[in-house]
């Protein structure tokens, strides 16, 4: 029995179900655990295959920053915070699914790589180079992969601007910036001198005698 093939096939299932649960669920706190299970599950068959560097890279960058993520969902949806913080407990049961399932994935991948110690076919090249997966992927990313690379860089950039450019709409109510107008501000318009004339306070032995009287 090919175990490999076996917990590919389980983990690439849960990879999927969990990133149609991101795009199907309406409350954004589910769906970021779905999205937290969707790349745990790619990083585990990335692991699976040999691909070390992607899949411990894809834990750490990804799922480590997917509260900022978060973040910037509850920046652009003006989600209201304060909601969602009262009913947290609501939120649990998808948590503890989503915490169990990392835990099983985790004991697999583990139980597959101790009954399967040779690497897998597509790494064979790397370990008989003698090399580090990090520096053969390196190696051919930055070689024969250089212009895919670079125009998967200037893709996410686009994306990145658009999406910057798609929340700055016009809204009543709030208060924005004006970058033009903060670049145009002058020392003068910082600081304004006023000046009032003043007043002497009044005696204290007359305050104490309109007191008395």
């Amino acid at each position: 029995m090919d175990w490999i093939k076996i917990a590919f096939y389980a983990f690439a299932a849960v990879a999927v179900a969990s990133a149609g649960a991101v795009i199907s669920v309406r409350n954004p706190v589910n769906a970021v655990l779905c999205l937290i299970l969707t790349f745990f599950s790619v990083a585990c068959t990335w692991l699976l295959v040999g691909a070390e560097f992607l899949g411990v890279a894809l834990v750490l960058v990804y799922v480590g920053a997917v509260m900022v993520l978060f973040l910037f969902v509850v920046m652009m949806l003006d989600i209201d915070v304060a909601a969602l913080r009262e009913g947290w407990v609501k939120f649990l049961p998808v948590g503890v699914v989503v915490a169990v399932a990392m835990l099983v994935q985790i004991l697999v991948l583990i139980g597959v790589k101790g009954r399967t110690a040779a690497p897998f076919p597509d790494n064979a090249a790397a370990a008989a180079a003698d090399a580090s997966n990090t520096k053969w992927l390196a190696e051919h990313l930055f070689t024969g992969f250089i212009l895919p690379f670079e125009f998967a860089a200037v893709i996410l950039t686009v994306a990145v601007i658009a999406a910057v450019m798609l929340t700055l709409r016009k809204r009543t109510g709030i208060k924005t910036q004006n970058a033009s107008e903060q670049s145009r501000v002058k020392a003068g318009d910082r600081l304004r001198m006023v000046s009032m004339p003043a007043e002497k306070p009044a005696p204290v032995a007359q305050a104490e005698g309109e007191g008395q009287a």
